[in-house]
């Protein structure tokens, strides 16, 4: 690790390969979730799979967890490298002149990520960490879409989690492209890389979004 961070060409593989591994994630993510609009039985199956299989649970989900570590890590020590680079700021200020927007705020949308992980994580991880080993629960096949939906009942929760969509679509917009170009990809596919990761970085996110608004806008009645 201490070569890494001293490494500015290895800083830059790392953070673009843990970027693609959680674009990985993200897929996988938005295709279970997106099946608690569609079928509420199919989703509570995949949702006790990932929840159970050992496989997920003990070798899946932690590099998962020290995927993201290593990601917003790298991204902090990169910000870092790069203000100290600039011992002299620009003469003259000419806004996206000089970089666009998104990429000059890179690290305030993956701080806003990153609260939002956070926050999914209590929802959902800390949950499901609770129901199964503080209070030691028997499995329910049938539990999970309903937990999902009940989350998504407060106004303020639903808009924080689009709100954080949007901030993830912008970090995307600008990091899933650069990430090829970090890694030293730069031939005749590039330009419909490019396009593929825009597409990406819109499609995913509002896929997300609407799943947010859907269960808050159709709530279980009991």
């Amino acid at each position: 690790m201490s070569g890494l961070i001293k490494s500015s060409l290895a800083r830059k593989y790392v953070m673009a390969l843990s970027g693609l591994f959680l674009v990985i994630f993200l897929v996988l993510h938005v295709t279970i979730n997106l099946a608690s609009v569609i079928s509420p039985d199919f989703f509570n199956e995949a949702s006790h799979f990932m929840g159970y299989n050992p496989l997920v649970q003990f070798l899946m989900q932690p590099i998962l967890i020290l995927g993201v570590v290593i990601h917003f890590v790298m991204g902090f020590v990169l910000e870092i490298q790069n203000r100290k680079a600039r011992a002299i700021n620009y003469v003259k200020y000419k806004g996206s002149a000089n970089a666009p927007w998104v990429s000059r705020n890179m690290i305030y949308s993956g701080l806003v990520v990153l609260a939002f992980l956070v926050l999914h994580f209590y929802d959902f991880w800390i949950h499901e960490m609770s129901y199964k080993y503080v209070e030691a629960l028997p499995e329910d096949l049938t539990r999970y879409y309903h937990e999902t939906v009940e989350k998504f009942a407060p106004f303020w929760r639903t808009a924080l989690y689009v709100i954080s969509f949007v901030l993830l679509s912008l970090h995307l917009w600008h990091g899933f492209a650069s990430s090829f170009q970090s890694m030293g990809v730069n031939n005749k596919y590039t330009p419909g890389i490019t396009k593929f990761a825009k597409l990406f970085a819109v499609v995913v996110p509002l896929a997300f979004a609407f799943i947010a608004i859907y269960h808050h806008l159709n709530p279980i009645t009991h």
